[in-house]
């Protein structure tokens, strides 16, 4: 059972305890009263010694009680003891000739402020015994004021079975009053208990977001319900209507359309467009996507979800965005390290392997060539003049390919001294004269010159050929003319 009702039933117990406290001193004075009836000549069979045990009863009862109160005011103990003593009371009032009529019934209705359906039946239970036993005991005085029952018992049989009647009556009425009013309590109860875990989750709704805020350049609440948005930014949250009829966009999101780099502002609005957000939200717990401010960089734009129907559709969501530029230029630096050959500074295998394969995917157009290009002489440097030199010769091979193929593909060392190059190009013929140009002109502190062996296959010279095949017939033709640079120098590459 909820914690917070049982806090409420023990305080009500406390709190009920000293009313009905209240009521027994109250009582305190009931043989005074009936004492001032006696001299009046009201009460003619009740005698003043009645009158003042009434007082000193109550008095003790009244004490006791209260003594009850300050040492276990929680027990139900302390209700129970109050309720039988106003039902003694009640039977010593009965048995001093005190007229007691619908009295005998108070008790147990008083008993229904505890809401507790254990000492509501208690009290009905020991108000019946109680009543059967001073109607009994006060049969034969009562029967005697009476001419209408011929004997005792008729009287007695009378009068119990209206108070049979009564009592049951009163114990369905009370009952169904008590399980009223403990139900609406529960209600009432629980209905704060679910307001209360609804204002917790808002509570924590608002820290998150409050926290967002924090995190995030920019944070917009956006309600489909209410049509609304709220910059969480603003030191001032006022919500701002959204015409989602003639407008695509919110506020936030056209203000930074305008700092979106020209080729991506037609995407842009496309994901910012607040007609379809909704739909692209259902079922998931964000959309995101990245975009280049032209003067900040890089940033990343989400919608997540706050609140959402029971399918998944989302009521109110928040639009953000982080820069990302530092993680970008990071991100870049590390695929650039992973596809780049760490002396030269080139392409490496992985980014040609890489770049082969997404080549494969499409048809080759004519201006495909592919390079295979071989450093001559560099196990004799490195030989004869050590590896810093046959390095720098690699290195000069390097940037004499760099300069030559420019912008017109990437160059790659694909091994030792084994490189790649791939371009677009109409005369790679010429293309190829420029690296042997380039070589010819490069001068080393260790190695005076350099020499390249450098083979082509065109795919528009080879029409119908595969990558692969262009691949196998530019190695070829890279030894060809690798053989022609040893014969000219009068070398036999079996010695």
């Amino acid at each position: 059972m909820n914690s917070e009702y049982m806090d409420f039933i023990i305080k009500n117990r406390i709190k009920v305890n000293k009313y009905l406290n209240v009521v027994m001193w109250f009582f305190v004075i009931t043989g005074p009263a009936i004492a001032i009836g006696v001299h009046a000549g009201i009460y003619k069979n009740i005698t003043y010694g009645a009158c003042a045990a009434i007082s000193v009863t109550m008095i003790l009862l009244s004490a006791a009680h209260l003594i009850m109160l300050k040492k276990i005011p929680t027990s139900a103990a302390t209700g129970i003891f109050a309720l039988t003593a106003l039902d003694f009371l009640l039977v010593y009032m009965a048995y001093s000739h005190v007229a007691i009529r619908l009295t005998w019934f108070l008790v147990p209705m008083l008993s229904i402020l505890f809401c507790s359906k254990g000492i509501f039946f208690y009290s009905v239970a020991i108000n019946y015994i109680l009543m059967f036993g001073a109607t009994w005991i006060t049969a034969t005085y009562e029967n005697a004021s009476s001419t209408q029952f011929g004997n005792v018992v008729d009287f007695f049989t009378n009068v119990i079975g209206g108070y049979t009647i009564e009592t049951v009556v009163m114990t369905a009425s009370g009952y169904m009053i008590g399980k009223l009013i403990v139900g609406f309590f529960k209600s009432q109860f629980e209905q704060y208990e679910q307001l209360e875990k609804v204002e917790k989750e808002m509570e924590k709704r608002m820290d998150i977001l409050d926290s967002m805020a924090e995190i995030y350049d920019n944070v917009n609440l956006i309600s489909f319900v209410n049509r609304t948005e709220m910059n969480l930014r603003e030191e001032e949250l006022i919500e701002k209507d959204i015409d989602m009829v003639n407008k695509k966009q919110t506020r936030m999101a056209k203000k930074l359309t305008e700092s979106i780099v020209a080729d991506q502002r037609d995407e842009f609005r496309a994901y910012t467009d607040i007609t379809t957000v909704r739909s692209r939200l259902a079922g998931k717990k964000l959309i995101s996507s990245d975009f280049i401010d032209v003067v900040k960089g890089w940033f990343r734009a989400q919608y997540i979800p706050v609140d959402s129907t029971i399918d998944g559709i989302p009521n109110v969501v928040i639009f953000t965005t982080r820069s990302i530029d530092d993680e970008k230029r990071r991100e870049e630096h590390l695929i650039r390290i992973s596809m780049t050959d760490e002396l030269t500074r080139l392409y490496n295998r992985r980014c040609y392997e890489e770049d082969l394969a997404e080549h494969r995917k499409k048809e080759l157009d004519p201006g495909f060539v592919l390079f295979s290009i071989d450093v001559n002489g560099l196990k004799t440097v490195n030989d004869t003049m050590g590896h810093a030199a046959g390095d720098e010769l690699i290195k000069g091979a390097a940037d004499c390919l760099s300069l030559a193929v420019g912008h017109s593909g990437k160059a790659y060392r694909t091994g030792g001294d084994e490189f790649m190059a791939i371009l677009h190009s109409d005369n790679p013929e010429a293309m190829r004269e420029r690296m042997i140009e380039k070589a010819t002109e490069w001068r080393g502190v260790y190695v005076k010159e350099l020499s390249m062996s450098i083979g082509f296959a065109a795919a528009g010279r080879y029409p119908g050929k595969s990558i692969d095949d262009l691949e196998h017939l530019a190695d070829a033709d890279m030894y060809e003319q690798k053989e022609k640079y040893y014969e000219a120098r009068g070398i036999t590459r079996r010695k």
